[in-house]
């Protein structure tokens, strides 16, 4: 199941957080991980035509940049749940 996201759209809360801080080094945690699994239904509905889903690849695009902004920016003690 994939986290949820913030009403502004950003995949980084406090139940994403947790989930990333606290799991083992091997394990991989993407909170946009229904972002892309989107654009991968996209793609078999289209058979493989990338141009009918660039909504899709954008929207994984915007959340991974939300992602990453948010966690820098925790990371420097100034995000939301430092």
């Amino acid at each position: 199941m994939a986290p949820r996201t913030n009403s502004d759209g950003n995949p980084w809360n406090r139940e994403t957080k947790d989930k990333f801080e606290g799991k083992d080094r091997s394990e991989f945690l993407d909170p946009c991980q229904e972002a892309a699994a989107r654009s991968i239904r996209c793609l078999h509905r289209n058979g493989g035509d990338r141009t009918l889903c660039s909504d899709y690849f954008q929207a994984y695009r915007d959340c991974k940049k939300a992602w990453i902004e948010k966690r820098k920016t925790d990371k420097k003690g100034g995000g939301l749940f430092s």
